[in-house]
């Protein structure tokens, strides 16, 4: 975990500087699951960290998945806290209802806010910690202040929209600036990444500086999730060490 276990709730809805630690930290993908048994595939990946939650609206991205109420259910029955990636319109007004069904990271997207500090206030006082997102095309240098206003950084590693894609290898310099930023004391943050992260992709990543690893089909599509996080979790720590 990170620091203070920031994988349960501390009590507080941001990070300081004693949360932060390089622990790799692993997040099972549901949008990889059977949604035909979402309880059975929660109670699957018990042994990871967080558990990702992608939201998708059709508007902006080309996809449909679940919304709020389907997140309140899952919040219900899930033994580790909920990572929810908003990949929606209008974040202002639904954002803050999916901290206040107990997620413990919400994440925007930047292309889609109007005012993203706004945003990020208002996920913290509903008692989250906020998360910005950034698509591949995204340049990081444009959003660096907005940062001291969030708690993790969520970098795209393809598309988003649908699971299954092929790691982008190009957003890794995203991550080294971030993760520079974070070493040096500039930004408090967790850096998190998703998409086309398993075992030939974790090492590179973890070695640019992320986290918070998304796994989708990587877990989820192996006989047993419970390894398949354990041993995501050692590459990812062993590529931290060097």
């Amino acid at each position: 975990m990170l620091g203070v276990d920031v994988g349960r709730t501390t009590g507080r809805p941001h990070l300081d500087s004693a949360d932060v630690s390089r622990e790799p930290m692993i997040a099972p993908s549901l949008l990889s699951a059977d949604f035909a048994r979402l309880a059975d595939e929660v109670a699957r990946v018990a042994d990871a960290d967080w558990l990702h939650v992608d939201v998708m609206d059709a508007h902006f991205v080309p996809n449909l998945t679940l919304g709020l109420p389907v997140v309140e259910a899952i919040q219900r029955v899930s033994p580790v806290p909920l990572d929810c990636h908003l990949m929606i319109t209008d974040p202002e007004r639904w954002a803050p209802g999916y901290a206040e069904a107990g997620a413990r990271n919400v994440t925007v997207h930047v292309e889609a806010c109007r005012d993203a500090r706004a945003v990020a206030r208002d996920i913290r006082a509903a008692g989250a910690l906020a998360g910005l997102a950034i698509k591949p095309g995204t340049p990081l240098e444009d959003h660096l202040e907005l940062l001291r206003d969030f708690d993790t950084l969520l970098v795209m590693s393809v598309e988003p929209g649908f699971g299954g894609q092929s790691f982008i290898a190009d957003v890794l310099p995203k991550v080294r600036e971030a993760r520079r930023r974070v070493d040096s004391g500039e930004l408090t943050l967790i850096v998190e990444i998703d998409g086309g992260i398993n075992a030939d992709t974790i090492e590179q990543a973890a070695e640019a500086g992320v986290d918070m690893f998304v796994a989708g089909s990587a877990v989820y599509g192996a006989d047993d999730p419970g390894t398949a996080i354990a041993a995501l979790r050692a590459q990812a720590a062993a590529a931290m060490r060097g």
